[in-house]
């Protein structure tokens, strides 16, 4: 990672694109946390190192690309046909049993993360990795080890969240994951612990509206493996949104990106002309760079984050639950008016949690 502006992007700069005032003003005013986020973006995009195992405590290591899960622990995942309240989740518990006792005798929490994410996690200038989920992932070490430096973070692409909980990567994720029926047959969540929804995000200048018919011929950009690129799938309004031989050998992930900073690059680089991804996010992405904002004045579709875990992995589950309890009780809103209150003003409080029976 660099500082400031890359070279790509110094040279773009000089170039007019089409559509817009040129690209030179919209980066006009980069530095600090958006010139480092860019820098952070493409060098995530473009090189993911092998895992260290040897991390030491709050270090971050990226998660190996390409990985493919080995096997989940024996457990009878919901099906998704049969799904009805996908946030819906263990009962919270403090007892300690075998994945416990795994993270214990490791003496760290393991936990796979996102250092693109203005706001939820991300690098600062000195190397620092903060931000609400980062807070959170801390919170969960203190209650599981004594110590909320006892974690080692692992940075994970958006589209290897659940590979690398099924490889054994991760003992959690904490990453802006979306809670839904389909994704609850891969892997176990927590209760929710904030609630987002899709939104779209463009240039302020930009004559897209929304999700809506104004994305019609537009080159829209999503995360691989993310909500985004499954709304858009089901509804697209003739956007263009996949690349062609999209997920095959000729793939240039130009529209769908592993890292979904990587769509606010390439907007900022005049390659696309829309992002579609989570409001929170996208208000984030807004912060860093006031030449974007959101469209369509709020989320088209309404959804919860949740702490994954492998599936079988119950009593680090039902922990979890248990510190989301407390969390809830002052850290939760102590963690959003310093995060998030900036730029996603108006909300009073975390969702409430739903449980099953079992």
């Amino acid at each position: 990672m660099t500082d400031g502006m890359p070279g790509g992007a110094r040279e773009a700069a000089r170039t007019p694109w089409t559509g817009r005032q040129g690209l030179a003003r919209r980066l006009r005013g980069w530095g600090g946390v958006a010139g480092m986020a860019v820098a952070c973006a493409l060098t995530a995009s473009l090189t993911l190192l092998p895992l260290s195992h040897g991390a030491g405590t709050g270090s971050t290591d990226p998660a190996p690309p390409g990985t493919t899960g080995s096997g989940s622990a024996a457990a009878v995942p919901a099906k998704a046909d049969e799904c009805s309240d996908p946030e819906a989740s263990l009962q919270p518990s403090a007892a300690d049993g075998p994945a416990i006792a795994e993270i214990k005798q490791r003496g760290k929490l393991i936990v796979g993360v996102d250092q693109n994410s203005y706001r939820w996690g991300y690098r600062t200038a000195d190397g620092k990795l903060e931000g609400f989920d980062i807070d959170l992932a801390r919170a969960i070490a203190e209650d599981v080890l004594g110590d909320p430096e006892a974690v080692i973070f692992r940075a994970i692409p958006t589209n290897q969240r659940i590979a690398a909980l099924d490889n054994g990567t991760v003992d959690l994720v904490v990453r802006t994951m979306t809670i839904n029926c389909a994704r609850i047959e891969q892997v176990a969540f927590s209760t929710a612990y904030f609630q987002t929804g899709q939104q779209v995000l463009a240039p302020r200048e930009s004559p897209i509206t929304g999700y809506d018919k104004s994305l019609a011929g537009r080159r829209v950009c999503s995360a691989e493996g993310s909500t985004a690129y499954e709304a858009l799938e089901k509804q697209s309004f003739g956007a263009v949104f996949q690349d062609e031989d999209d997920g095959g050998p000729g793939d240039r992930d130009r529209l769908t990106v592993s890292n979904q900073l990587d769509c606010l690059v390439r907007l900022q680089l005049g390659e696309v002309d829309a992002v579609v991804t989570d409001a929170a996010l996208a208000a984030g992405q807004a912060a860093q760079d006031p030449a974007v904002e959101l469209k369509g004045g709020g989320p088209f579709t309404t959804e919860y984050y949740g702490v994954a875990a492998r599936l079988g992995k119950d009593d680090l589950v039902r922990r979890v639950n248990k510190v989301l309890v407390d969390y809830r009780n002052g850290p939760w809103m102590a963690a959003y008016t310093k995060w998030l209150q900036a730029d996603l003003p108006g909300i009073s409080g975390p969702p409430a949690p739903k449980y099953r029976d079992n």
